[in-house]
């Protein structure tokens, strides 16, 4: 639930600290994994977004609609950010970084829920989000173990084969 004074300045630094915790605790997963968006891109994407929820709730007359016209932009705009991080091997067909890009995307929408003033909302989803982080890629490569797949993406026929140049998936 939000607090009654956005405009306090310790409301203020505890959005934005929020935010800016997110951001530091996904990108540093990011970091440690070598992706190409880090600690930086995270954080200023959920400082940005933290900001403009908070700028939007401080003009006159700003309602519901207004806020969820904001969010419905850092959905959309973040997109392409995101789409910025995603790598496209032509010699395997293999693609990378979609892990990155959601995070970048998911970072966006943490920072618009601290800038909204839902702090346990946002601690949990930082927490749930920072989890499947961590043991998502063990599980996912103990799955492929146990039922025995050999590929990595869906994407191609075999990333393994660099010769093979047939049409990607869909």
């Amino acid at each position: 639930m939000p607090i009654d004074n956005p405009n306090s300045y310790s409301e203020i630094l505890l959005r934005l600290g929020l935010a800016l915790m997110a951001g530091v605790i996904l990108g540093l997963n990011r970091w440690m994994h070598h992706k190409s968006a880090g600690i930086r891109t995270h954080s200023l994407v959920a400082i940005g977004a933290a900001l403009v929820m908070m700028l939007v709730a401080s003009f006159p007359g700003s309602d519901v609609q207004a806020s969820s016209r904001v969010i419905q932009g850092l959905i959309t705009g973040i997109g392409f950010l995101g789409a910025g991080v995603i790598i496209h091997q032509d010699h395997s067909q293999t693609v990378h970084g979609l892990t990155t890009a959601a995070s970048v995307w998911t970072c966006a929408i943490l920072g618009a829920t601290f800038g909204a003033g839902f702090y346990v909302l946002g601690v949990c989803a930082t927490s749930a989000i920072l989890l499947i982080l961590i043991v998502g890629g063990p599980i996912e490569r103990l799955a492929r173990t146990y039922l025995g797949i050999r590929r990595e993406s869906e994407v191609g026929e075999d990333p393994q084969d660099p010769t093979d140049r047939s049409e990607p998936k869909l």
